[in-house]
């Protein structure tokens, strides 16, 4: 029991801070410079809506604004079956907007892989509907494909609260936690995933989806690394977007995203395979996490079962912080405690692993949300 306790908190540990400290050691080792200047190649912008007539207007203007020459920018978005006013409001921008209008729902992959048979850009920089963009974005993003060996280029995403303040609770610092390991993948050769509101590739590497695909951000991104393509992070191109204030918004969106991950296995299998250039980081980075849940079980139940005052103490330090939890979810006002936060958050992401899980055996698996 022991030998168990200690085994599965080496592997927690190394989920959430070791594999980040083989990162900075192997930048340290063998950095891989990225070679970046100053170029405008033609660019199609790529972006999916479902009901989104909410978001539209404001996505439109920012689009509008974006400092890139309009002679080198086409903009495609597709309506996917959508039930609302969006596709109304497509219309209107003809032709300005090359619009997708697809009558039926069949999900986001389905809808990215009919915008991408319109796009005539050499870079596809793909978006979402609701986050906005920096002016500067697609400059910065371009920049990076001066480099041949570069396939795929990430933005960044900035989780802002309501006053537009960089988000400082615990979920917060998971995002910079995340922005550090995808930084030092970056340096140190390839990221695993990109940020699905704002990330370009080369036209000649997308890969059609199947239907039904979750995550476009690692599906495609993985695919460009099988090509032999660097797919890197450019955390000067910015994408905006607030902390859900509605219970339970960004706890779907967290299940989505891991429900994703299991999916890719069935998808794409060739990933767990010697095939995979990424493998050992997309074990590290994305799956081992998926396992925490089950190592933090293990761990309670093997340090109440284990001999000694040192375990006795390390069982009830875990049911305290458990409790913490259990308070910051109760009471949110409470969160603003640290210790609370970060253990109802901690808890939250597992909970969210868990139920990914689940919706992946059930076959339940939602591509909006």
């Amino acid at each position: 029991m022991k030998l168990l306790f200690w085994l599965c908190l080496a592997l927690v540990a190394y989920a959430y801070f070791g594999y980040a400290i083989w990162l900075w050691l192997q930048v340290r080792m063998f950095r891989s410079p990225i070679l970046k200047k100053s170029i405008l190649p033609d660019v199609s912008i790529i972006i999916t809506a479902r009901n989104e007539e909410a978001y539209l207007p404001a996505k439109l203007e920012n689009l509008r604004l974006l400092d890139y020459p309009k002679n080198r920018l086409q903009i495609v978005i597709a309506s996917d079956g959508s039930t609302d006013r969006t596709a109304s409001i497509l219309r209107l921008h003809i032709p300005a907007i090359c619009t997708v209008i697809l009558d039926q729902s069949n999900g986001k992959a389905c809808a990215l892989n009919e915008a991408v048979k319109h796009a005539t850009g050499e870079i596809l920089v793909f978006q979402d509907a609701r986050q906005l963009v920096d002016p500067d974005a697609i400059i910065e993003l371009v920049s990076c494909f001066a480099d041949s060996t570069v396939g795929a280029v990430s933005g960044e995403l900035l989780l802002e609260t309501s006053a537009n303040e960089p988000a400082s609770d615990a979920l917060g610092i998971y995002w910079k936690i995340e922005k550090v390991v995808r930084k030092l993948e970056s340096e140190s050769g390839s990221v695993v995933g990109v940020t699905g509101a704002i990330y370009a590739i080369r036209r000649e590497l997308y890969t059609e989806m199947p239907s039904g695909t979750i995550l476009d951000d690692v599906f495609i991104p993985m695919h460009v690394a099988r090509a032999g393509k660097r797919v890197v992070f450019q955390p000067s191109a910015i994408a905006r977007d607030q902390l859900f204030s509605e219970k339970g918004k960004e706890f779907s969106r967290k299940v989505r995203t891991l429900t994703g991950n299991y999916q890719l296995l069935r998808l794409a299998p060739w990933m767990l395979s010697p095939a995979n250039p990424l493998l050992f980081r997309l074990i590290s980075h994305k799956l081992l996490r998926l396992q925490v849940p089950l190592l933090l079980v293990l761990m309670l139940m093997s340090s109440a079962l284990s001999t000694g005052s040192f375990y006795r103490s390390i069982f009830w330090l875990q049911i305290l912080f458990y409790a913490l939890a259990a308070v910051g979810m109760l009471n949110p006002t409470l969160r603003r405690f640290k210790p609370v936060a970060i253990a109802s958050t901690l808890v939250m992401l597992n909970a969210a692993a868990l139920l990914a899980f689940y919706n992946f055996i059930a076959g339940r698996n939602r591509v909006w949300v």
